[in-house]
């Protein structure tokens, strides 16, 4: 591919082909720099690349958006993903500063941008499979949460402002996708779904044929799609975010849209409760296992409860609407946060059990009883943090759910 090529027409570029562009059209290296390019995404959707100097050991991070995900093309997701990844990160960047990676170019014409390498940091689920503690991370991520969606909500905004945002940050395939996976698809026999087979009797008794359920889980879609509330991250699990010692960074927020701030917040704790599933059904009794899984259990109380008190705190500190500085407003407003939290955390739980895109939290799991018990209390954690999310309004009353099932699915073994 040619320098012209790169301006003029999108391709979807292999390593040799970025070695090109970034000395081509980013200038980021010289042109006679050694460069060594590898790919090392593997993700559902987009391309990334590392791009290293040998001689200085300078590198950056290309990501390239294509028109099908690769997770499956049935999805056809728009390239326009990329600039609305840029853009957000530049935003939190702003709102949250040293939480997110530092973003330096994007490019129109082939659909991809190029961040700061965090080949220095670990992906949080892999640190959490090897039973890592990280006591670091529930500051750090609600200190994120808390700046990200307070900040870009009517609270704090100019509603008009807020509403060119909303039009700015349209995301409407990826949002497609997050209402098919998420809330419709993993509530009845879809084909798409991958069901493990010792797990489909709960799967079709508990879920599958409960009618009730599967009416909550439509006022929470319909929550989904109409509640512009905050700039959402959109997909913010323990697979987007980035850790070392002392330092967490959110990435791939390229399913950020204008929805409800809750989703973020759930997200984060039903990912956690995947992780101290896995510790419980695969470690062996002593005192590791006991000291992970009391790091996870405060993590999972810390991550609700620092939300709470942070966001009351950022609340009273900054400039507001004059409709919200009422007595009693910030309550309501804040528990309809919590109570979106506690609908999506259960849906997240479930439908990562059932659908299409798991999580290796489960899938790793090689005993095949052990893993029909962890997604039993997967399944059943999350259907009664949907169907009971009016009264979960603490980190004690998340952790709650979780132990029950776990301690009544365990004595069911």
């Amino acid at each position: 591919m040619t320098n012209q090529d790169f301006a003029s027409s999108y391709t979807t570029m292999k390593e040799e082909d970025v070695k090109a562009y970034v000395t081509s059209q980013m200038r980021y290296f010289s042109e006679d720099a050694e460069l060594d390019v590898k790919e090392i995404g593997d993700g559902n959707l987009n391309y990334i690349f590392r791009v290293k100097d040998k001689a200085t050991d300078r590198s950056v991070i290309i990501k390239q958006a294509g028109p099908v995900a690769r997770i499956s093309d049935e999805f056809v997701v728009s390239p326009d993903r990329n600039r609305i990844e840029y853009d957000i990160l530049k935003l939190q960047g702003e709102l949250a500063p040293g939480l997110v990676p530092g973003v330096y170019h994007y490019d129109s014409m082939m659909n991809c941008m190029s961040m700061e390498d965090l080949s220095d940091h670990q992906i949080m689920r892999d640190a959490l499979m090897e039973k890592k503690h990280l006591p670091a991370f529930s500051d750090h991520i609600t200190t994120f949460l808390v700046k990200t969606l307070l900040h870009t909500s009517d609270v704090v905004m100019n509603h008009k402002e807020k509403k060119d945002e909303v039009r700015s940050f349209i995301n409407p395939d990826l949002c497609e996708i997050s209402e098919d996976l998420v809330f419709t698809e993993p509530f009845y026999d879809c084909p798409r779904n991958d069901v493990f087979e010792g797990t489909k009797p709960v799967v079709e008794q508990e879920i599958w044929a409960d009618e009730a359920l599967k009416l909550e889980t439509a006022k929470l879609k319909f929550d989904f799609m109409t509640h512009a509330q905050a700039l959402i991250h959109g997909d913010l699990h323990t697979g987007s975010v980035f850790v070392q010692e002392g330092s967490t960074k959110v990435i791939d927020p390229e399913f950020a849209f204008y929805g409800p701030a809750g989703y973020d917040v759930g997200n984060v704790v039903a990912n956690l409760m995947f992780a101290y599933v896995n510790g419980s059904v695969t470690m062996d009794a002593g005192t590791e296992k006991e000291e992970y899984l009391a790091f996870l259990e405060r993590t999972i109380k810390e991550v609700v409860d620092l939300f709470i008190s942070k966001f009351q705190a950022e609340w009273d500190s900054v400039e507001k609407d004059r409709t919200a500085t009422y007595e009693g407003f910030q309550a309501y407003y804040l528990d309809g946060i919590l109570e979106d939290a506690s609908g999506v955390a259960g849906c997240e739980l479930i439908r990562r059990t059932v659908g299409i895109a798991h999580v290796k939290d489960l899938t790793a799991i090689e005993d095949e009883k052990a893993r029909v018990r962890a997604e039993t209390v997967c399944l059943r954690t999350g259907k009664r943090l949907v169907m009971d999310r009016a009264a979960i309004k603490s980190g004690a009353a998340f952790f709650d759910v979780l132990q029950k099932q776990l301690s009544d699915t365990m004595k069911e073994a």
